[in-house]
């Protein structure tokens, strides 16, 4: 099973960079002319020596999925000659911006609905149901805070309210209003900061009207095993996480369109970036570009269910997908 998904994997990643390089055949003369000193070979990350002086700092928040990808892109811009350096696993959504702007950390990356909702606090009837819609307006809210977020990653890692097939199957399940008329006996698990955000329990409350018998706040690790051991009726999952296939949790359809698009962004300091340089959007784009979702949740899967570290996981998403050698 375990190297199946590796060779699935890495189909994905081959296919995404021969896409990718079919897609970007329109450079004119000038770009043409450009000396062999200054392109990366096959596609990889290119070293640039003067990017030695710049000292970087990247973080992360407090779960798999984060740390898998402050490690990939601290790995990816040490690979183009940055002085790199970590500090991941800061906490929720809220640590981590304060550490950014307070110079802690030069960048972590973040997700485009989760910055409209817990910072610009953009309301649920106004929030963009399109991707690019979505970080246009985070990209502008971050502008305001002397933040650039760079481009964002194909795959979308959406909050999702999932429920056992068991339960599913009982109680007539397939979309969250489903839920009308039934939560007031079920217990929901979710984030301790999932009381407050309007893309967790607030939101449920007041989007789809729904009260339940008992919120229990639950560490992030842990939201997929007191689903599966019958302790929660009802918790929030991402849909990049690979437990939901393996246990077959039933998402269940936001018919009120609750969530908004949740792709990932790399938001940096706008002062580091302009010392920086252009290499790092370049390596950003590069690093992006495999990052799907069949591929976020294989590299998800590789921590979360084959116990590696996400530092080891993300060198090996690296050179699968021949960025580094």
């Amino acid at each position: 099973m375990r190297k199946s998904r590796w060779v699935a994997l890495l189909m994905l990643l081959l296919t995404a960079l021969v896409l990718g390089a079919c897609g970007g055949d329109d450079s004119d003369d000038d770009n043409a002319s450009t000396t062999a000193e200054e392109t990366p070979a096959a596609g990889g990350i290119q070293k640039n020596d003067k990017n030695a002086s710049t000292k970087l700092t990247i973080g992360s928040k407090n779960f798999t999925e984060q740390k898998v990808l402050g490690e990939i892109y601290a790995q990816a811009l040490s690979a183009a000659g940055y002085d790199v350096s970590t500090e991941l696993n800061l906490g929720d959504e809220k640590t981590a911006l304060k550490a950014l702007e307070q110079g802690d950390i030069s960048a972590y990356p973040e997700y485009t609905g989760t910055a409209l909702l817990s910072f610009f606090r953009v309301p649920a009837d106004k929030l963009p149901k399109d991707g690019l819609a979505a970080y246009a307006q985070a990209k502008e809210g971050f502008a305001k805070k002397n933040l650039t977020a760079l481009p964002i990653t194909p795959f979308v890692s959406s909050n999702e309210v999932a429920v056992t097939k068991e339960t599913a199957d009982k109680l007539g399940l397939s979309k969250i209003s489903d839920l009308k008329g039934k939560s007031q006996d079920l217990t929901m698990y979710g984030s301790p900061e999932c009381r407050q955000r309007l893309d967790c329990l607030l939101g449920l409350e007041q989007v789809y009207g729904l009260k339940f018998k008992k919120f229990v706040p639950v560490d992030l690790a842990l939201r997929h095993e007191v689903l599966s051991k019958g302790q929660a009726d009802v918790s929030i999952v991402f849909t990049t996480d690979p437990q939901n296939k393996r246990e077959g949790f039933v998402l269940l359809e936001d018919d009120k369109g609750m969530f908004p698009p949740y792709n990932s962004t790399l938001v940096i300091r706008d002062d580091i970036l302009e010392q920086a340089g252009p290499d790092v959007t370049k390596v950003v784009e590069q690093v992006n570009q495999g990052l799907t979702d069949e591929a976020m949740q294989e590299l998800n899967a590789r921590v979360d269910l084959d116990k590696k570290t996400p530092e080891a996981v993300a060198g090996e998403y690296l050179q699968e997908s021949g960025l580094v050698q």
